[in-house]
């Protein structure tokens, strides 16, 4: 690690799959993988590029089932680029000794360079320096130069680049029983001496593919056409200490991309439109830095060093470019193919800080659910409920896309998989659907799509809510929460559990949210959106009522994840560890030795500690006052203590959340966890996750933990509220953001002192409330505030 850059030294190809990962290159609309252009998919390697948004949908046999999976497809591959002297084989790091070897990941020029020299007996050297883009202004260009040096020996180098139609999913092994053939019809052609192309489609969304790869090196070009690939071979005469240059210019579209009749012909008319490689990166580099500007976060140190490259693939991930797509938050970026590339509930852990630097892709994110309401609604309907009942994994169309099972390696079964009963994903859509337009003043969003997202999310809770005689309460029943190891009872026949305590919470929010959003409405919109939707004033009573009385469970005086959580047996967590070393994924090591995780008080991840990430305390304590029911200090601190001792971490957001949660209570051990909420991706400490896929919310949740957990930063009410907190090992730091039309207001905090910068222009000044008090900061006025102890 340096400041910028990020560095892999020498060649090993047991971390091939992670290095690719975090080496991935992207820009908002495709991404491809850091892999080594003259090296195949295989064991080692897997050299994917993804197309956000392009999925397609497959039926395979698993375990005496049909079992229908959707996935991000891996489209072409625009990478081959292989070599060798004319009488010898193909070089790579696996087949040829190599003297040395480095990869560097540039991190404010979004390039990967590599360079490798290979010894070719006799004392002779090749040496081979690459540099590759995905071009950040161009979302449909991507860019390969590769310079040759030969030392010690003159001769005739053969290359051929290729574009390949052959590829699969096959990049999770646990998947490789699926079937991953997804493209189909794959025909190449020629459009000019240097320039060719590749079509194809996908099996059943039938989205149609196109790409085109012109070729400069200075030497003929000879095309060969090799179904499912179509290859350019030409020679270079190497002498000693010259080096020879090819580059490789290449365009990808899809029937999906706006403003277009064809994607071949589109992507043929790009490439041969496109200026040469210096010229490509320049513009790259411009379009780099501008994002840089507006992402600014400036934390010393390996903390610093770690939180860029998580922006750097937030970023590639979801970029400018993302607000003109239909596309959600995949849950692995664009980067590999764990998940399938659903999404899930991790735009709760990415949105909030896109609020306050790209609020346009926020609005994009947040249009994808828009448009899969009647889905979401259609889905209620079927379950016999009201309102919406979005899916804890979707993809292209919003339909449910949880697999029916899911295979445990340690034992080798597939197992049914009950996760689609998160139905809390549509809480965590209308909380975003809020924090968005709190943060960017939209209320044009809020007032017509957010209303309409937040009411049927609220008419589904209200729905699924039955009164309890004997508690006096509403309870909702036969759903699993974000812990994700508890599906049911012990014993019982059927999947679900009762009165998750985050679910009713999280429930009672949205109900209270989407009642205040009704009052402040534009009558005239408010009696559209009633005259649409059939909302009527005993619904609303109804709403209000069971905002105020769903049942929140207690055992010994702290909050019970479930109604019978206390009840479980309690597991033997010294044992454990002492039998099995790293018990993440403890659910997995249970079913191997024919137990269930259903038996015991052992969560994977932060469950009931959700919502002190999600609220701060006071409107945490307010929550709860409004269930009737007091939460004082005390037990919440007991609450903390009890899940920190029964939780695994069995997930990358776990480490977060609870860093968060302690650093707001401002607890010591914050930093411990906050450490590996930074260490998960790039110390793979999930156990080989990360070369399927980064983490994507675990990356973005780290940015914002600066931003807002550290800062106590809550935009409501029109107003920055500010509350730091001090930790020790980030005692300093600083960033940039945007807030309700202001453009790069820069907040700094160095010890007990808070710099708050608002740059000139014609917006309104901002209002910044301390615990202690209120400041109002002009445009172009600077406030430097001292903070109480």
């Amino acid at each position: 690690m340096t400041g910028w850059s990020w560095e892999y030294e020498g060649y090993e190809p047991a971390d091939e799959r992670l290095r690719e990962s975090l080496c991935t290159l992207g820009n908002g609309y495709f991404a491809t993988r850091g892999a080594l252009p003259e090296c195949a998919a295989d064991e080692v390697h897997y050299p994917g590029t993804y197309v956000a948004g392009c999925y397609n949908r497959l039926t395979s046999e698993v375990a005496g089932r049909q079992v229908e999976n959707e996935d991000m497809v891996n489209v072409p591959n625009w990478l081959p680029l292989r070599f060798r002297l004319s009488d010898g084989p193909w070089l790579t790091p696996d087949t040829a000794a190599v003297l040395d070897h480095r990869q560097t990941l540039h991190l404010s020029a979004g390039l990967l360079e590599r360079r490798t020299r290979y010894d070719l007996g006799e004392g002779r050297e090749l040496s081979v320096r690459q540099q590759k883009l995905v071009h950040m202004a161009d979302p449909h260009l991507a860019a390969l130069r590769t310079e040759f040096t030969a030392e010690g020996f003159s001769g005739e180098l053969q290359v051929e680049t290729a574009l390949d139609g052959g590829v699969t999913n096959s990049g999770v092994p646990r998947y490789r029983d699926l079937d991953g053939r997804h493209l189909i019809h794959v025909h190449t052609g020629t459009a000019a001496p240097d320039t060719v192309w590749l079509r194809c489609r996908t099996r059943t969304s039938d989205i149609r593919i196109g790409m085109a790869a012109r070729v400069t090196a200075g030497a003929p070009v000879t095309i060969r056409h090799e179904l499912p690939c179509v290859v350019q071979q030409l020679t270079l005469d190497l002498a000693p200490g010259r080096t020879a240059t090819v580059d490789k210019i290449v365009a990808l579209h899809t029937s999906r991309d706006p403003a277009i009749s064809d994607p071949l012909y589109a992507a043929v008319d790009r490439v041969g439109q496109a200026p040469g490689f210096d010229e490509l990166l320049e513009s790259h580099l411009t379009a780099w830095d501008q994002l840089w500007r507006r992402a600014d976060l400036d934390v010393a140190g390996e903390a610093g060093r770690i939180l860029r490259l998580h922006l750097f693939h937030v970023l590639q991930t979801l970029s400018p470019h993302t607000a003109d797509l239909d596309v959600g938050v995949p849950a692995r970026g664009l980067h590999g193919e764990a998940y399938r590339g659903h999404v899930f509930w991790d735009e709760l852990f990415v949105l909030p800080y896109l609020n306050l630097h790209f609020p346009e892709v926020s609005r994009a994110l947040l249009h994808y659910r828009h448009r899969r309401l009647e889905q979401a609604r259609t889905t209620a309907r079927a379950a016999g409920r009201r309102g919406a009942m979005y899916p804890w994994q979707s993809g292209s169309d919003g339909r449910e896309e949880t697999q029916q099972l899911h295979l445990n390696p340690r034992s080798g079964r597939w197992l049914p998989d009950h996760s689609r009963l998160q139905h809390h994903v549509g809480s965590a859509i209308a909380y975003n659907v809020w924090q968005y337009c709190e943060a960017s003043g939209d209320t044009e969003f809020r007032d017509t799509k957010g209303a309409e997202m937040l009411l049927q999310i609220a008419r589904f809770w209200a729905d699924s809510a039955v009164y309890d005689e004997t508690l006096g309460r509403h309870r909702i029943k036969g759903v699993v929460g974000p812990d994700e190891y508890h599906e049911a009872y012990p014993g019982a026949q059927e999947p679900g559990l009762d009165d998750n305590a985050y679910t009713n919470v999280t429930a009672a929010w949205v109900l209270a949210r989407t009642l205040e959003l009704l009052e402040i409405l534009p009558e005239p919109r408010r009696r559209e959106l009633v005259e649409r939707t059939g909302l009527d004033g005993g619904e609303l009573e109804l709403w209000e009522d069971v905002s105020r009385t769903l049942h929140v469970p207690f055992h010994d005086d702290v909050i019970s994840q479930f109604e019978g959580y206390g009840r479980l047996e309690e597991l033997d967590w010294d044992g454990y560890r002492e039998r099995y070393g790293d018990i993440r994924r403890l659910d997995r090591i249970l079913e191997a030795e024919g137990d269930s995780v259903n038996r015991y008080q052992a969560s994977k991840q932060a469950d009931v500690l959700m919502l002190g990430y999600l609220f701060a305390p006071a409107e945490l304590q307010g929550l709860f006052r409004r269930l009737g029911v007091q939460l004082d200090e005390d037990t919440w601190q007991r609450t903390v203590d009890y899940y920190l001792h029964r939780t695994s971490h069995g997930s990358t957001l776990s480490g977060l959340v609870h860093g968060w949660v302690l650093a707001r209570a401002r607890r010591a051990e914050a930093w411990k966890f906050c450490q590996e909420a930074l260490q998960g991706d790039i110390a793979d400490l999930q156990g080989g996750t990360t070369g399927e896929g980064i983490h994507l919310g675990a990356m973005a949740g780290t940015l914002d933990f600066v931003q807002r957990g550290l800062t106590g930063l809550e935009t409501r009410g029109g107003a920055l509220w500010l509350d730091p907190v001090p930790l020790p090992e980030l005692s300093h730091y600083g960033f940039a953001l945007r807030y309700q039309g202001h453009w790069g207001v820069r907040l700094r905090l160095e010890r007990e002192l808070l710099r708050i910068e608002v740059p000139a222009s014609d917006a309104s000044p901002i209002d910044v409330r301390l615990p202690d008090r209120t400041v109002c900061l002009q445009p172009g006025e600077t406030g430097r505030l001292l903070l109480s102890e």
